[in-house]
């Protein structure tokens, strides 16, 4: 069983950001027009994606993507979608309750809210509440950790200090950072070794860009530490996957990497084999 551990599926207005420039140059797609749920499904499919954890997106801007637009997605594919939250944190005692809304109300397994979407660290004192009420209901929070593929300062994505702190503050919280925390990687395979409850997806990257350190990481100490995900529609499941048995991955560490860890840290209701 395969699980991304990263996807979105964006509405026209999250493609319509000047921000994303640099990755439709990067991917030589500009993205335009409504992407239909099917195009998702169908991606996941192609590459044998049996669930996919889809993000809400809360910006300075407003929602790009809602949490109940990716309810929505949810209830028409309950059991291939599994939804993640994303609230504002300008306002902490609103996103409290949106945090709890999601959680028991819409069913969602995580929340995520990326720093350089408001160009803030996570040891910003508004980020705290958030961590408390993950906590609180025992979901993680999911973040970015690396440098910043939009075009947004990427200072705020270094895993030391800004996840080693909130780790230390919060050694229950369930931290996952996506997107593998390059050019810092070793700082992030640091983090995730020394703070029990740190883990890292592997979103934004294929195959065959992964650090030699997170492969190392992956096959060694860190094989329950390492979660599978593509940052859908920006790369394709089926392009993430490419190279997967060139690894170098025995098959226990394939197995809890592409599917049984994200099984275990978001507490899916699905057979992790």
């Amino acid at each position: 069983m395969i699980v991304d551990a990263w996807m979105q599926h964006p509405t026209e207005r999250f493609l319509a950001q000047p921000w994303l420039a640099s990755l439709k140059r990067w991917t030589r797609n500009d993205f335009s027009g409504a992407l239909p749920l099917a195009a998702t499904l169908r991606a996941m499919d192609e590459a044998a994606i049996a669930v996919g954890l889809i993000s809400a997106w809360s910006t300075p801007e407003g929602d790009l993507v809602s949490n109940d637009e990716v309810a929505g997605w949810v209830a028409e594919a309950p059991t291939r979608l599994v939804g993640v939250g994303s609230v504002d944190i300008r306002h902490p005692m609103q996103a409290v309750r949106e945090v709890r809304r999601c959680v028991r109300e819409l069913g969602f397994k995580a929340i995520r809210v990326l720093p350089w979407i408001w160009e803030t660290p996570p040891t910003d004192r508004r980020f705290y509440p958030i961590f408390a009420a993950c906590c609180e209901l025992g979901v993680p929070f999911c973040t970015q950790v690396g440098h910043t593929g939009p075009l947004r300062p990427s200072e705020v994505g270094r895993p030391i200090p800004y996840i080693d702190q909130v780790a230390l503050d919060f050694p229950e919280l369930v931290i996952v950072g996506g997107h593998i925390g390059y050019p810092w990687t070793e700082e992030m395979i640091a983090v995730a070794t020394k703070h029990e409850n740190v883990y890292i997806d592997t979103s934004a990257y294929t195959l065959q860009r992964y650090p030699e350190q997170l492969i190392r990481f992956m096959r060694s100490h860190g094989r329950n530490k390492v979660l599978f995900g593509t940052n859908w529609p920006m790369i394709a499941p089926r392009k993430a996957l490419e190279g997967i048995e060139a690894a170098g991955l025995d098959d226990e560490a394939k197995r809890l990497f592409l599917g049984a860890n994200a099984a275990r840290v978001f507490k899916l209701d699905v057979a992790a084999g």
